[in-house]
């Protein structure tokens, strides 16, 4: 199987749905390189940024369960080479 290298932003309106996104998420930790959180206190978002290493199904699996949440925006820049899993 074939994976691609990708990096996920997400902004989090609603904190309601916090504890959602962190089950999905760690649902698909095997495919997380790395996690990146800020909170935004000011404008009262949360902004995250995920680091993938998966196969194009999986990434955007976990993008349309994530933009699936209220609250919750994201959009996902994926790298052109492909890898041998």
């Amino acid at each position: 199987m074939e994976t691609r290298v990708a990096v996920m932003s997400i902004l989090v309106e609603n904190s309601d749905t916090a504890e959602k996104l962190n089950a999905i998420l760690h649902a698909y930790n095997q495919y997380i390189v790395g996690r990146m959180g800020i909170p935004y206190r000011k404008r009262g978002i949360n902004i995250i940024s995920i680091a993938l290493d998966a196969p194009q199904d999986v990434i955007s699996a976990l993008a349309g369960k994530i933009g699936n949440l209220p609250g919750i925006s994201v959009k996902t820049a994926y790298s052109s080479k492909i890898y041998p899993e």
